[in-house]
Formats: structure tokens, C-alpha cells, sequence
């Protein structure tokens, strides 16, 4: 498709933290434009095999001929909260190398018009990463209670002004359904304080609806617990974010899995079994000032990495 535009954030600290080999078995849980996975497939010639997932039938169709010479490849249109049965599926009963994770939603996604994910262009108010799904944003923003709104809008933006903004939906909805992005854009900007920011107003009501959609922090949730029953000795799981609310849930699942005890601090005997992970990071990895010169989203960024130790 040569309509389709994607910048792979991180290409390089990514893919280096796979540690690729020959001969071992990636998975691209994120396929998005192919960046990530080009550099993977070209650090496992010949004998390694690379499984990438994506929901997008664009960016499947992009990389799916960006990505033609490479033989072993499976792109699998499916949603990578199903990696478990599709793996089975496959015959595979353990990922040897290792897993990366980019979050969010690509360049592509937010540029389209159509899809409805930027405020900066008139569209539908769709943001769905699964164009099959019959759930979008049209949904979220016509028919969720005022109260639900103003959780999501606290909890996935971290909007101040939850309750304000979740109000005016409610009175405008009564008089004609909210339906393009500018329209609900215009709303957040009219009924919110002006104050001297970079930061667009519709910034994180936009965000914490994107995240309801697309059920993203559950998902992303279930599926790296997921991963770790897939992971064999020593596979390396490369973790991209790019907001605080899924940053965080990574460190505390990586946290959690690499103590040695969770055990009440009254209980005498410790039985926990072993940790399943090493942090690899400690800190987060961020982008360089090349890069984020190059493609400003990148600033946002952070890579997590853990190894599995579990025998």
C-alpha cells in the first residue's frame, strides 16, 4: 500500500534486546508497518521463525508485501490477546527467542482521516484498531452513562476536567448525537478553563477513549500474563509503551514476577515458588534525541525488558 506511513519507534533498542539467534522462534505481538519485525526476521536467517500478529488489515497488507522475500514468516490476522491458541495452533508449544510488544496505535492509524483517532482532521468518531469490531467511539461518547464517562475519561486520561467534559456530552447528546472528531474536539475545548499548555485539551479524552474501544489496558494485561506460561529458559520479552497507565502496568507485572517473595511479612516460612522473570532494565530504555527529532511521538516511548528464568 503506498498510502501507508509508519515510523517503527525504537527499531533498534527493541530488536537488540531480543538477543536474536538463529534457529529460535519471535513473535511480533504488534506487526503494525513491518519495522520491527524486518529487523528481526534478518537477525534469524535461516533458520528461525517469526509469528507476527495485527488486527489491521492495512498494516497487514503493507508489511504483508514489505515483508514477501522473507520465507519464515506467519503473519497471522488476529488479535494477540489470542496468542496462546494460535500458537497451539500452529504446533508451537514454546516461544525459544523471544516477544516484542508496541503498543498503542501507528502513525498510520492516527494520520488516516477515517479512522477517526486525531482531533486534527474532521472524521467519524470510529477509533477502532479491529475494523471488524461493531464497537467504536461513536458508542463510548452517545450511549455510556455520564458516570462512566467520567471514570474512563479519570482513569485511561487522567483528565482533570472528567466531570465537566463528561457533562457537556450528556446535555449535547440530547439535542443531536456527537459524530465526527472535530465536534467532540470543539466540545472538550469550549467547556474546559484555556490554560497555557502544549498539550490540545481533547488530548487525553481522546487517549482514555481510544483505550475503551480497544480494551487495550485489559488486554495488554492478560496477554503478557499469557506470555509468561509461553516463554521458554532464557526468552527475552521486550515491552514498547507509550503512556504512564500502560507503562506502569508493564513495571508492575515485571516487578511482581521478578521478586523472590511475596509472602505477608508475619508468615514465618516462605513458600512462593521461584521468579519466572529478570529485569534485563531497571530504569526504562527511552528514545534518543535523533530519533525523537525525527519522529516527535517518540518522546513518549519507553522500553521495558525481562528474561525468563523460570527452568
Amino acid at each position: 500500500m503506498e498510502d501507508f506511513k509508519h515510523y517503527t519507534v525504537m527499531k533498534y533498542e527493541a530488536v537488540d534486546a531480543l538477543q536474536c539467534c538463529d534457529g529460535k522462534i519471535y513473535v511480533d505481538c504488534t506487526l503494525g508497518g513491518g519495522g520491527h519485525s524486518e529487523l528481526i526476521l534478518r537477525r534469524i536467517q535461516p533458520n528461525g521463525r517469526l509469528i507476527a500478529f495485527d488486527v489491521d488489515e492495512d498494516a497487514i497488507k503493507a508489511s504483508s508485501e514489505r515483508l514477501k522475500d522473507y520465507k519464515n514468516l506467519t503473519i497471522v490476522k488476529d488479535s494477540y490477546t489470542n496468542i496462546k491458541k494460535v500458537l497451539q495452533n500452529l504446533g508451537i508449544e514454546k516461544i525459544t527467542g523471544g516477544v516484542l510488544f508496541d503498543l498503542g496505535a501507528s502513525y498510520h492509524q492516527f494520520n488516516k482521516g477515517e479512522r477517526g483517532f486525531s482531533f486534527s482532521k474532521e472524521a467519524p468518531l470510529d477509533m477502532r484498531f479491529n475494523q471488524d469490531s461493531g464497537f467504536s467511539a461513536y458508542d463510548v461518547v452517545n450511549t455510556y452513562r455520564e458516570d462512566d464517562l467520567v471514570r474512563i475519561f479519570s482513569e485511561y486520561g487522567e483528565e482533570r476536567f472528567s466531570k465537566r467534559i463528561a457533562k457537556k456530552i450528556v446535555e449535547q447528546r440530547k439535542l443531536k448525537k456527537l459524530e465526527t472528531t472535530t465536534e467532540l474536539a470543539n466540545l472538550i475545548v469550549n467547556c474546559t478553563p484555556h490554560i497555557k499548555t502544549s498539550i490540545h485539551p481533547a488530548t487525553r479524552v481522546f487517549q482514555a477513549i481510544r483505550i475503551e474501544v480497544n480494551n487495550e489496558l485489559t488486554n495488554v494485561k492478560n496477554t503478557l500474563n499469557d506470555v509468561l506460561d509461553l516463554l521458554d529458559f532464557g526468552a527475552i520479552i521486550s515491552v514498547i509503551s507509550f503512556h504512564s497507565l500502560e507503562d506502569r502496568l508493564v513495571k508492575n507485572l515485571f516487578k511482581y514476577h521478578s521478586q523472590r517473595c511475596h509472602c505477608d511479612k508475619t508468615q514465618m516460612i516462605c513458600k512462593c515458588p521461584p521468579p519466572v522473570l529478570e529485569l534485563v532494565t531497571k530504569k526504562p530504555i527511552v528514545a534518543s534525541d535523533e530519533e525523537i527529532s525525527a519522529n516527535p511521538p517518540s518522546r513518549s516511548a519507553k522500553l521495558r525488558v525481562a528474561r525468563c528464568i523460570r527452568l
